[in-house]
């Protein structure tokens, strides 16, 4: 009786497994963000090297706009996921460029590789 009530655990839960972030599938989704961005250095955009955690706006030798200087953000998983879904609508007056990314899955997949890259 305990496996049947096991068996039937697992078989719930694989679902939830399959739907976890995937930081594989994320360094792929982060290609498009190479053209402004790097880990460990500023380039067109700020260096991305222990994003997860920060505070928005701080990095130092980059040069961010006043809206998200002061935007009072820090960015955990679900400021980043609203951030890069639609830049302009989370921080109006921000300076990035990017239209945004509209996948949550590959949304989710982006931010677990931001975070492996402490």
């Amino acid at each position: 009786m305990r496996h049947l009530i096991l068996g039937a655990a697992i078989a719930l839960l694989l679902p939830v497994a399959a739907q976890a972030q995937d930081a594989a599938a994320g360094e792929k989704a982060f290609a498009p963000c190479k053209a402004c961005h790097a880990f460990g250095k500023n380039g067109v955009g700020p260096d991305l090297k222990g994003v997860v955690g920060r505070k928005a706006g701080t990095h130092e030798g980059y040069n961010y706009s006043a809206a998200l200087k002061n935007s009072g953000l820090t960015w955990d998983e679900a400021t980043l996921k609203e951030w890069i879904k639609d830049p302009k609508a989370k921080v109006p007056g921000n300076k990035m460029v990017y239209p945004g990314l509209k996948d949550d899955k590959k949304l989710d997949d982006l931010i677990a590789y931001l975070k492996t890259q402490s």
